[in-house]
């Protein structure tokens, strides 16, 4: 059922690298991200880790609690914090008392904010698209659900 395609990476001896997926994962992400980062340049999240993230999930859920951005995006309560007092330096966000529980915060956008988000979102998914060209919809369908499934069982 599957070929095996292999143009990038000839049939070397890495060490034993060349027989991990996590290697894979690994190198792919490292390019992704710098793909990425040159298509954001310029704009107020490029090369920031989980900025993109925040910026994106808090544009779709106002209000969203910054502990739940953190499971999400996989980082610890003094790492969100860091990136939180930057997004909101930066003009992107603002936290409040949340109106049902006056102890947590309540995360959302400036008008700067959401005009960004809706700028990362539409070069995301042309970078997206270009970066992943040579992988059909089945395919890219079939990744992400393995990743899904992945991640799924780790955060349980």
């Amino acid at each position: 059922m599957f070929t095996t395609v292999d143009t990038s990476f000839p049939d070397s001896d890495y060490g034993g690298l060349e027989s991990l997926l996590s290697f894979y994962i690994r190198s792919v992400n490292i390019s992704v991200s710098r793909d990425l980062d040159n298509k954001l340049s310029g704009l107020d999240v490029a090369k920031g880790t989980g900025k993109i993230g925040t910026l994106l999930i808090v544009s779709k859920h106002p209000g969203i609690r910054p502990s739940d951005i953190a499971n999400i995006i996989m980082r610890d309560k003094s790492s969100m914090g860091r990136l939180l007092d930057k997004m909101e330096l930066q003009g992107l966000l603002i936290r409040k008392a949340s109106s049902s529980d006056q102890r947590s915060l309540s995360l959302y956008l400036t008008g700067k904010g959401q005009h960004l988000a809706k700028e990362v979102i539409k070069l995301s998914r042309e970078q997206d698209d270009e970066f992943f060209n040579m992988i059909t919809p089945e395919e890219k369908f079939l990744v992400i659900n393995i990743f899904k499934k992945i991640l799924q069982n780790k955060k349980s």
